[in-house]
């Protein structure tokens, strides 16, 4: 039988775009202490770009800057902010402004994220994640648009490819994002006259991340992604940074107002992470492959 094809690791950036594209630029860059959003940091700040990493937890962030910083031989400033205070983050953009001069690129990749039914989900929970998604993207526009007017910035937004159809147990995430393509587009439309871009990348299933950790199902009866992705293989955090070098770059310049899946194909393949319709019809079966929310 004729072997299918495996994609083979991602390459990184910097054996296809020049090391000195982003020389001189400033990233501003929420939830980029860890997973995908610290990696599409690291690859921009690989081409001479200095950044500021933004999120909760200082002590993590710390951390991060410093091995940034160290791999990239740019600098790493970390802001302690909550993206859904906008005092907070407006003094997280005046430090970073006034540690670099300016910002010329802003990923908004604060997010959250946990498996559970309609039936069983909190208000409480519904609202956090809305109010990191959506809400926390729009402050975090709100807080650096001037600066990227100035520079003639752009923006990428991280998005997902949840809410392209129905997806059970993802009503909260599939809500937020949705809303988070919405305004990138708006924002595209209305900054455009003044030299602004904003796109979306939408990463389909990541390995080695904490959010595929969080929603990849458990246990035997749990399925291979891999499988089912028609290039071959899971997603690698440098899929993502890689299209992130590309829409920041000049080569990017007449791109805006865009969503790029980032998922081998699999969308086209759409497959759960929960057995259908056993995970609505009975949420306790499957408890047991969910992890806790974090």
């Amino acid at each position: 039988m004729p072997q299918r094809h495996v994609e083979p690791a991602p390459v990184d950036s910097t054996a296809v775009f020049k090391n000195d594209i982003f020389k001189g630029k400033v990233l501003f860059c929420t939830g980029g202490g860890s997973g995908i959003c610290k990696a599409m940091t690291e690859a921009v700040m690989r081409h001479g770009a200095h950044a500021a990493i933004v999120g909760r937890k200082l002590d993590r962030l710390q951390a991060s800057a410093e091995e940034l910083a160290a791999a990239t031989g740019n600098q790493c400033l970390p802001v302690q902010a909550d993206v859904r205070n906008p005092k907070l983050l407006q003094e997280a953009v005046a430090k970073t402004v006034e540690k670099f001069g300016r910002i010329d690129f802003v990923i908004c990749g604060a997010a959250g994220n946990f498996l559970a039914p309609i039936s069983k989900l909190s208000e409480n929970g519904f609202r956090t994640v809305i109010e990191i998604d959506t809400l926390g993207t729009y402050n975090t526009i709100k807080a650096t648009l001037p600066h990227l007017r100035a520079s003639k910035g752009s923006y990428i937004h991280v998005s997902a490819t949840l809410h392209y159809r129905g997806t059970p147990y993802q009503v909260h995430v599939s809500a937020a994002k949705a809303a988070v393509d919405a305004t990138s587009a708006v924002l595209a439309v209305e900054e455009g006259p003044h030299g602004v871009r904003s796109n979306v990348i939408a990463p389909g299933p990541i390995a080695g991340t904490e959010g595929m950790d969080r929603l990849s199902a458990k246990g035997p009866a749990a399925q291979d992604y891999a499988s089912f992705v028609p290039l071959g293989r899971d997603g690698d955090v440098r899929d993502i940074a890689n299209v992130t070098v590309f829409l920041f770059s000049d080569a990017a310049r007449f791109i805006t107002g865009q969503i790029f899946p980032v998922d081998g194909g699999c969308e086209h393949l759409r497959t759960l992470p929960l057995p259908y319709p056993e995970s609505v019809v009975d949420p306790e079966a499957v408890t047991k492959m969910i992890k806790p929310r974090l």
